[in-house]
């Protein structure tokens, strides 16, 4: 007897070609005949496997409908996530239909598989990639057994098959990881090099929480509490260019508690800056992009001159403070920062120019690359360059414009190679296991399912929380001691701050009493 088989939003009808060997309802074409109801489904297998059973009636079609035509419908019955979407048919379109697109399903064989990885292996692309468009190979012709196209999947790995040496060669590279402290010089250089205090607020977020690059984008303001943050959106960037707001990725809904330090740096950031709703979803976002530089005194908004004037100095007094704060008394240097926050004064932008949303590509080239690394990354025939810094407080100010190679007076050095945004996520699990953090309580935190049953039976306690919110701040504290070392200053106003303070109480905890 045939039968309906359910396919996300429709049903199809399943009948029996022969033993251990179905088929599928299909029109004249060849495509799958999408029905509404399981019963139309049912009746419809019923009456083809009657035609075999009482003709020996058997479809010359099957197998014959060429790969290209097969993905093709295919892809269109995917209902997933828009991500998942644009990289299947990424994946599909430009390394799979070059191959094997006007190929006859049955056609394919698993040599001509083992020839394609060859090729793309010699084309250059790295070890992890490949085994990804063999696995959305190997989807894609696993359905096509399951519909009785074709007997059996020729992408599909045999055990024990294959060279054995040089295995290490197709591993993939460790994961760059850093420490405390190693989060706490990359959140800083991330604001040397934007410019501003909310990149080193954001690295720091990232750091301490192990928050998703997107979810990170996509906080808003209302999910920012006292003493947590809560993950309930992420913003992902389309290949359209179009930011989507969805829910995090595996529906990993989850509040995750954070110190107290970082819920008053959090905080003092939302007051400082004031967010407002973006014009591309309505909402409020605890962070913008650092948006556009342009000349001064172009495209509206105060200018420099503006600032001087307000502050009763000159423009190069204005210039100083910005780009050499040493180089000014405090006095002044603070009366210049009030004259600029009164003016909702930007360095090098105005607020209209500034972008709603970090871009991923723009965020880890421009931003997070530098940062860790010193290096900006190749653009074209131009290879990876240092940073080009400025003499000033530490970690100095960026050189730009024309000829800031051959101003600065300084380099970075690299903290931590190889390091991306989502290393962050991997430094705070490592920081959590360092600090010997209950394997539910990182779970959690980290958005991951434990789908085993000791884990069925663990439950997150206060006192968990309590000692690993303890254990962060510790480390958050043995850090600044460490900054403190290397200079009692930074050119990052908001960690200036921190410094400052925490000088000021190892010194009154060293003071006789």
């Amino acid at each position: 007897m045939g039968y309906g088989e359910k396919r996300g939003t429709y049903f199809r009808g399943r009948y029996k070609i022969e033993p251990g060997k179905y088929g599928t309802v299909c029109d004249a074409q060849g495509r799958t005949i999408k029905f509404k109801t399981k019963r139309d489904a049912k009746k419809a297998a019923d009456a083809e496997e009657l035609k075999v059973e009482e003709k020996g009636w058997k479809d010359p079609a099957v197998g014959l409908e060429t790969f290209g035509e097969y993905a093709s419908r295919w892809y269109e019955a995917q209902e997933l996530a828009s991500t998942t979407m644009q990289n299947y048919r990424r994946d599909i379109e430009v390394h799979l239909l070059p191959e094997f697109g006007d190929r006859p399903l049955k056609a394919i064989s698993a040599t001509d598989v083992s020839a394609w990885e060859k090729k793309e292996r010699a084309a250059g692309y790295e070890a992890a990639s490949i085994r990804t468009y063999r696995s959305r190979l190997h989807l894609v012709l696993a359905d096509a057994v399951e519909e009785g196209l074709i007997d059996a999947n020729p992408a599909a790995r045999r055990r024990g098959r294959g060279k054995r040496a040089g295995r290490s060669a197709d591993r993939d590279p460790e994961k760059a990881f850093t420490s405390a402290l190693g989060i706490l010089l990359v959140a800083e250089r991330l604001a040397v090099l934007s410019g501003r205090d909310d990149e080193f607020v954001a690295g720091i977020l990232k750091g301490y929480t192990g928050m998703r690059l997107g979810e990170l984008v996509g906080l808003e303001t209302r999910y920012a509490r006292t003493g947590a943050v809560r993950v309930e959106w992420q913003l992902v960037e389309l290949d359209t260019g179009e930011l989507e707001r969805c829910p995090p990725k595996d529906d990993s809904y989850r509040t995750i508690d954070i110190p107290e330090w970082l819920s008053s740096l959090l905080s003092g950031h939302i007051s400082r800056t004031r967010p407002k709703p973006c014009a591309c979803h309505g909402e409020t976002y605890v962070f913008s992009s650092f948006g556009t530089v342009r000349r001064w005194g172009r495209g509206g908004g105060p200018t420099v001159k503006d600032v001087a004037k307000l502050a009763g100095v000159s423009t190069g007094t204005v210039s100083n403070v910005v780009h050499r704060p040493g180089a000014v008394t405090e006095e002044t240097r603070l009366r210049v920062v009030e004259a600029m926050t009164q003016l909702d004064y930007f360095r090098g932008r105005t607020p209209e120019e500034t972008a709603a949303h970090w871009r991923r590509k723009t965020f880890e080239s421009r931003l997070f690359h530098p940062a860790a690394t010193g290096l900006y990354e190749a653009v074209g025939t131009r290879p990876r360059t240092p940073v080009p810094i400025m003499a000033g407080l530490w970690p100095g100010t960026l050189a730009q414009g024309r000829g800031a190679a051959t101003r600065a007076t300084a380099c970075w050095v690299p903290i931590a190679p190889g390091l991306t945004p989502h290393g962050l996520r991997h430094s705070h699990r490592t920081h959590m296991e360092d600090l010997r953090t209950e394997k539910v309580l990182m779970d959690e935190r980290m958005g991951h399912k434990d789908g085993s049953i000791s884990a069925r039976y663990a439950h997150v306690t206060d006192e968990m929380r309590q000692r690993l919110l303890a254990g962060l701040t510790r480390s958050w504290l043995a850090a600044l001691d460490a900054r403190l070392a290397i200079s009692p200053r930074s050119s990052v106003a908001v960690l200036d701050e921190l410094l400052s303070e925490r000088a000021g109480q190892l010194f009154s905890q060293n003071s006789p009493r």
